[in-house]
């Protein structure tokens, strides 16, 4: 049975293999497709990429540990029918030394251009899951919480005593990924 996280919730992972999974439906209502991308940032333990090559997304889909995947850019939300359109895999066996945490964002492309917000975004969410047998572990619906803002810190994967746990960080922003990799950098 799956949580239905809260923002500051954690959650023991126990997995070696986790999925994160981003869906939404499509929806014209601006006059453009809501493009929403997921991104994962590893981070090391001064909360910064060790390397550019730590942001896996889109244009990036594979960090350099093979630790970290990303499935490709969905335009639309009308890659599944109810399930997840853009996913994220984290293999933690890979994952390089000089990470100490995983931060998941997810962002609406040239939202300020579309004048769109999480809050037009039709059945959005983002989720945490088994990626060996694709079983649920907690989802965070995302057009609940974040009603204006464009760019989201969904949560978080870090490492407290060799022990891979999960934090529900539900920040929401005004701003694109330019904003995270500026912090992030």
């Amino acid at each position: 049975m799956a949580i239905n996280l809260q923002k500051g919730q954690r959650i023991e992972i126990g997995l070696q293999k986790v999925g994160v999974g981003l869906g939404w439906d499509p929806n014209m209502s601006t006059g453009y497709d809501f493009d929403l991308d997921a991104s994962a940032f590893m981070l090391g333990e001064n909360k910064k990429l060790p390397l550019e090559e730590f942001l896996v997304f889109y244009n990036n889909p594979v960090s350099p540990d093979k630790a970290v995947e990303s499935s490709g850019d969905d335009r639309t939300g009308g890659n599944s029918d109810g399930g997840d359109d853009e996913t994220i895999t984290v293999d933690l066996s890979k994952v390089d030394p000089r990470v100490q945490e995983i931060v998941f964002t997810v962002i609406i492309h040239e939202a300020e251009e579309r004048r769109q917000n999480f809050g037009q975004v039709h059945n959005s969410y983002i989720r945490i899951y088994n990626a060996l047998n694709n079983e649920e572990i907690a989802k965070y619906d995302l057009d609940e919480d974040f009603s204006i803002e464009t760019a989201v810190e969904f949560g978080r994967l870090y490492k407290r005593g060799g022990v891979w746990k999960f934090e529900a960080m539900g920040n929401g922003y005004k701003g694109g990924l330019q904003y995270f990799v500026d912090k992030y950098l």
